[in-house]
């Protein structure tokens, strides 16, 4: 049975915002609302941010409603905050979002809650598409798990998410008591991405304020357990899905990766300022592609560059975690959903990702756990 629109603006008819009986569709706070092919329904509420306490209840309320419409298999229902007519002036900057879920106990007000039972969450992320993040990540995770820990990876790029095919997983997650969702595994970690909720061929036309409820949901209602780290998988840029984990989410540091050429190194320095801005450490930058060894004759070729990003770190007074070279077994392992440090990791390729994460482990546990989520600033 296919939910409709007007379907889910019918049911939040029964929720109501305030004393003289306002309903949520009425009211103008309500974003666009949208169903997936899946039957899962999106929507975020509009608020000033002083205004999160009261609304929590009447978002828990308007999730319910919907998630009781016979077919509805999911929910991702969140608050918002933005300047808008009637609002006070908080910020020159762009719309911020507001955390639904509550915050951990002992927690100072307005800071993002900690995951139950994750120790550390480190983003992967990268300045610009193209250099490599996803398959860097996967391998990072997949490293981390070779040394004895306990790892889930989130594939956060709402728009282009490849970790489904990186793991070569498809289906859907089982969802539990019409709430969480069980994540899928992938060589024996956790993992999830809204590459498992919709059609392979979808395009995601979401504003921000959905992607922003996407990611908190995928966070906050997904069972990870207990996990010594989650890797998160950074969309490129520095917008709402940065933002948004930056602000929302107790990060314990950043990993930048970039190519070596110029070009690269330009948006990696904006991703590595931008996590600095908000708070978040920088781990260490990763040089991916950075040498070709051709296959027949051995001979080194430095097709991006080399050296740039290590140069980069220096300056900018981060750590520099390794170099990943541009291969074939990574890429054709990658596109087979084989992950190299998986089906070979006694090879050279798994080598230098063990090496990578046994730095990033060390950086880890150099930094505080469970860090408070920062409050987003705007000079």
């Amino acid at each position: 049975m296919a939910i409709t629109r007007d379907d889910v603006l019918l049911a939040l008819q029964a929720v109501t915002i305030d004393a003289a009986g306002t309903t949520l569709p009425a009211s103008g706070r309500l974003s666009q609302v949208v169903v997936d092919p899946t039957n899962r329904v999106m929507f975020s509420i509009l608020i000033d941010a002083s205004e999160a306490a009261r609304f929590e209840p009447i978002r828990r309320s308007a999730e319910g409603k919907v998630l009781s419409m016979p077919g509805v298999s999911g929910v991702f229902a969140s608050l918002t905050s933005e300047r808008g007519p009637g609002m006070p002036e908080q910020s020159k900057a762009a719309p911020v979002p507001v955390t639904a879920a509550p915050p951990r106990p002992g927690a100072p007000p307005g800071q993002g809650p900690a995951l139950p039972g994750v120790r550390h969450i480190v983003a992967v992320a990268s300045g610009k598409g193209g250099v490599g993040k996803s398959t860097t990540a996967c391998n990072i995770a997949l490293a981390l798990k070779a040394q004895g820990l306990k790892v889930g990876l989130l594939d956060a790029d709402i728009y282009g998410p490849s970790v489904p095919k990186l793991f070569g997983l498809s289906g859907k997650p089982k969802v539990v008591d019409n709430r969480s969702m069980e994540p899928m595994e992938g060589y024996g970690l956790k993992v999830m991405s809204i590459g498992f909720l919709i059609e392979p061929e979808t395009a995601m036309i979401w504003r921000g304020p959905m992607v922003q409820s996407a990611l908190t949901q995928m966070l906050r209602d997904v069972l990870w357990g207990e996990l010594d780290v989650l890797i998160v998988d950074m969309p490129p840029g520095t917008g709402d899905a940065q933002l948004t984990m930056a602000q929302a989410t107790p990060l314990s540091g950043a990993v930048i990766v970039s190519t070596p050429q110029d070009l690269a190194l330009i948006d990696a320095r904006r991703g590595v300022t931008m996590f600095k801005k908000v708070a978040v450490p920088i781990l260490g930058v990763i040089e991916n592609m950075a040498t070709f060894v051709c296959p027949n004759c051995n001979h080194e070729s430095h097709i991006f560059g080399h050296g740039g990003a290590r140069i980069e770190a220096q300056r900018l007074g981060v750590p520099f975690l390794g170099e990943v070279p541009l291969n074939m077994t990574i890429r054709e392992s990658s596109d087979a959903g084989q992950p190299v440090v998986a089906v070979a990791p006694d090879g050279p390729q798994a080598r230098v990702y063990r090496e990578i994460a046994a730095k990033l482990w060390d950086n880890l546990n150099a930094a505080p756990a469970g860090r408070a989520a920062p409050k987003i600033v705007f000079e």
